[in-house]
């Protein structure tokens, strides 16, 4: 077999790329007024000039063209004390803002407590095997605390890893 001919299984890329150590955001918005959301670790800075980032969700999500209907969308990024609410985002199905502290913008919910919230238009999305790649450009930014942020690495959340 050529190195051209060889095939990365989806569990040996998950299993190797989990080594990579990311954050933990919730990308939300607004649904006929009503808040959504999902929890989201390929979220990260693509340009500073124009302001643009950029996330990824996968095709079987029931969310995210919810949200793309929208035009626009926030990205609310979690601190180390938010497993919970990370786990809360990550399941299908509910209302997950019920109960939770946020409040409405124009791009859409902020979740109150975060590090930090980063408002978007949709700029472009383009198809990319099993998920979209989404690009935002970035309206308005929020920082909320100060702390350490909640990572995701080899499959769990957390912050430390034996």
């Amino acid at each position: 077999m050529t190195v051209a001919e060889h095939r990365v299984e989806a569990d040996e890329m998950r299993r190797v790329l989990g080594h990579f150590a990311t954050g933990v955001t919730i990308v939300a918005g607004f649904d006929d007024g009503v808040p959504i959301g999902f929890a989201c670790q390929s979220f990260t800075s693509v340009s500073l000039d124009p302001p643009l980032v950029l996330f990824c969700p996968a095709h079987t999500s029931r969310t995210w063209p919810r949200i793309q209907a929208s035009g626009s969308f926030s990205v609310n990024v979690l601190a180390a004390d938010q497993m919970e609410l990370a786990k809360r985002f990550a399941t299908s199905g509910g209302d997950k803002f019920s109960g939770l502290d946020w409040h409405a913008t124009s791009w859409g919910p902020s979740v109150d407590g975060v590090l930090a919230t980063v408002h978007c238009d949709i700029e472009q999305v383009h198809a990319a095997g099993d998920h979209d790649v989404v690009i935002g450009h970035v309206r308005e930014l929020v920082t909320q605390r100060a702390d350490g942020p909640l990572l995701f690495f080899k499959g769990q959340f957390g912050i430390s890893w034996d």
